[in-house]
C-alpha cells in the first residue's frame, strides 16, 4: 500500500477518479498503484506527480521521505 500515495490524494481533496482522467491513467491502474498491485512506469509516475504535485521518483524509493514517520521502536 502506498499510504503516501493516498495521502498526499487526499490532501489536494481529490478522488482517484480525478487524479486517474488528468494524469491520462485508468481509474483501475491508478488504483492499483495506489494500493501497491502495480508499479507504475517513468512515463505514468511523471504524469501522477506532475497532476499531485510531488517529486515522481518517490515511486521509485523504498521509503516516501515525504511523510516518514518516526518508528518508536527504533528510538535509542
Amino acid at each position: 500500500m502506498r499510504s503516501w500515495l493516498v495521502n498526499i490524494r487526499k490532501g489536494k481533496e481529490m478522488t482517484q477518479n480525478e487524479v486517474s482522467q488528468l494524469s491520462g491513467v485508468s481509474r483501475s491502474a491508478y488504483s492499483n498503484i495506489e494500493i501497491g498491485v502495480r508499479s507504475p512506469s517513468v512515463e505514468t509516475a511523471k504524469r501522477i506527480a506532475n497532476v499531485l504535485e510531488f517529486e515522481w521518483t518517490l515511486f521509485f524509493t523504498s521509503e516516501c521521505p515525504v511523510l516518514k514517520q518516526k518508528d518508536p521502536k527504533k528510538a535509542i
